[in-house]
């Protein structure tokens, strides 16, 4: 039964202005795969309320880098960077009363997240069965390591879980040595899916008035990512292995060593091989009868014995800036960057790729939104909430809780 059985009052305004602008999500999400998902929901506009434990919050608060601010006590920018845009609240929902108070959440919201394994949330009364009674037109996403059934559901997940269950360990790295990768993949492509599955689903309740249940696994996710590993397997019989930097059908294609560093080289096809010999100054390349064809420069003898020193004597002589200069928009070549080069890159700061989030008194620098929308203007900076900092805007002027009821919730621990 409701805590309060007052008309709902007024949220905060979104702080961007998007086309999900109007869209209300209660975010019960930890870490990554969830933040992630409903952070990218923020950035087009939808009122994202994160809801912690006021006793046990995300618990990447405390990760570094730690961001500091003078008489601030330090504050995570790691958390900054996954939860910007969104307002901040606590609320127990072990307690009866935290539990009540969600479902008046419920009532007025369009979507729900939670990444807990299954079964936490039917064991708290708030699956999504028991959620959609309260509110039919419910979006209820949840991301978890296995997904909500099969029979590793109940199972803990990380990452590397899904790195590893998922195939994808086995396959990265170089020959023998398989090697996760270098970032948390699991947790960002489940998220990605989740916040597609989301749309999906409240496109779906706009239209028929009844929401559902959007059920993310990230083993499927990293699934997903392993290219052509599965239609190899049961066209051939191959496993897919670790191979480096090379590519399983096309050459030349992988990374180069140059005077100062590496590049990608991807001049595999005939016409950016034919421009790639051109820009080397050996034009009569691309017509020599041993090499003129992909499939003729993609065969193990040929392409060791001619191709590979052929590429390597273009590149080693050069430098990143050189070697990119001379590809220009002819034929594929990057410089391999690390991440200083990368957000100094005048690309990636034309592309508005990177943005500010306060935090506290602090600020962090962080990636922005990889959508771009032509008929909205992307924020020039945004804030991540601070444990609890929202609590009266959304319980006293959201949910119309008197401020008698406001303080005992807080005195009882149900909020901080």
């Amino acid at each position: 039964m409701s805590i309060n059985s007052k008309p709902a009052g007024q949220l905060p305004e979104a702080p961007v202005s998007g086309p999900l602008n109007g869209v209300v999500v209660l975010d019960l999400t930890r870490v990554v795969a969830g933040p992630y998902c409903t952070m990218m929901l923020a950035d087009q506009g939808a009122t994202v309320i994160k809801i912690e434990s006021p006793s046990d919050p995300d618990y990447v608060r405390t990760f570094p880098p730690m961001l500091d601010a003078p008489g601030e006590p330090a504050l995570s920018g790691f958390f900054a960077q996954y939860n910007r845009h969104k307002l901040g609240v606590t609320l127990d929902l072990k307690k009866s009363d935290g539990r009540a108070l969600f479902l008046d959440m419920v009532a007025r919201a369009h979507v729900v997240v939670e990444n807990f394994r299954p079964g936490t949330m039917d064991r708290l009364g708030l699956g999504y069965a028991a959620l959609r009674e309260v509110n039919p037109r419910l979006v209820f996403t949840a991301i978890s390591g296995f997904g909500q059934t099969g029979p590793y559901s109940s199972r803990p997940a990380f990452d590397n879980t899904a790195q590893a269950a998922g195939g994808l360990w086995s396959m990265n790295g170089s020959p023998g040595n398989p090697t996760r990768v270098g970032t948390i993949i699991g947790d960002l492509a489940a998220s990605l899916y989740a916040a597609f599955g989301t749309l999906a689903a409240l496109r779906q309740a706009e239209r028929t008035g009844t929401g559902q249940l959007v059920d993310i696994a990230q083993q499927d996710a990293v699934l997903t990512l392993t290219e052509n590993a599965v239609v190899d397997y049961f066209t051939t019989g191959k496993v897919a292995a670790p191979l480096g930097n090379e590519h399983p059908f096309v050459r030349p294609y992988g990374r180069f060593a140059c005077q100062d560093g590496y590049v990608f080289f991807g001049a595999y096809t005939d016409k950016f091989w034919r421009e790639a010999c051109t820009a080397f100054n050996e034009p009569q390349l691309a017509d020599d009868p041993e090499i003129d064809t992909m499939q003729k420069r993609f065969g193990t003898e040929v392409y060791e014995r001619r191709v590979r020193p052929l590429v390597e004597g273009w590149l080693q002589s050069r430098t990143k800036a050189e070697l990119e200069a001379l590809a220009g928009d002819r034929f594929p070549l990057t410089a391999i960057r690390n991440i200083a080069e990368v957000v100094g890159d005048p690309h990636v700061r034309a592309r508005h790729m990177l943005t500010q989030v306060k935090h506290g008194a602090a600020e962090a620098s962080v990636f922005s939104s990889a959508v771009h929308l032509s008929a909205v203007t992307p924020p020039t900076d945004s804030r991540a909430p601070l444990l609890g900092e929202d609590n009266e805007a959304v319980y006293r002027g959201w949910l119309s809780v008197d401020k008698t009821r406001f303080d005992a919730l807080r005195h009882a621990g149900v909020l901080s």
